[in-house]
């Protein structure tokens, strides 16, 4: 497996050897020894998640408030989508700054999304099958996020603003701004 860092730390986008052939592929998608090797982390996953959407649906930018935050590690199954993390490590240099990565069936990556992050994705494809592991279960009293058009955080999700579909909850977003004070 090979991984690939960012400029915001303690991200991480994952690269599976994937081994193919007339037949198909075979790869592994997950080895907790082999993540910690890679990237010094010791993670326990106790949940797996998957979803599908249609294209434009966007997703986020979701968290969980402590104790209950999140390390996501998040792949694309069927189809692509951009999938876009947010630092809102207040005592972080990259804090407000966000990283964007083109998740794919194709490219088979996986990115993995540390607690203290906003996440989100955009399906850039007719459909996508999402699917990620979470270390911490679901605490909806904890459940928070911020309105993906933000304009401090200025993402660029790459489809037409009115392609994009957003669930009611998405859509009443708070701002960075509030979430910062």
């Amino acid at each position: 497996m090979e991984v690939q860092t960012f400029d915001i730390e303690g991200l991480f986008l994952l690269k599976p050897k994937v081994f193919g052939d007339d037949r198909g592929y075979f790869l592994e998608s997950y080895n907790k020894q082999t993540l910690k090797e890679l990237t010094g982390l010791a993670l326990d996953f106790v949940q797996d998640n998957e979803s599908k959407s249609s294209y434009g649906v966007l997703r986020g930018l979701h968290f969980q408030d402590p104790p209950f935050a999140q390390t996501k590690l998040v792949r694309v199954i069927e189809g692509k989508v951009l999938d876009v993390a947010v630092d809102l490590r207040k005592d972080a240099s990259t804090y407000g700054q966000y990283q964007a990565v083109e998740l794919s069936a194709e490219n088979k990556h996986q990115f993995l999304v540390p607690r203290g992050f906003a996440h989100g994705f955009v399906v850039l494809s007719k459909i996508a099958v999402f699917a990620y592991k979470v270390d911490n279960g679901y605490a909806p009293n904890h459940d928070n996020g911020i309105i993906y058009n933000d304009e401090t955080l200025g993402i660029d999700w790459q489809i037409p603003e009115e392609d994009i579909k957003l669930s009611q909850k998405d859509n009443q977003l708070q701002t960075f701004e509030m979430y910062s004070r």
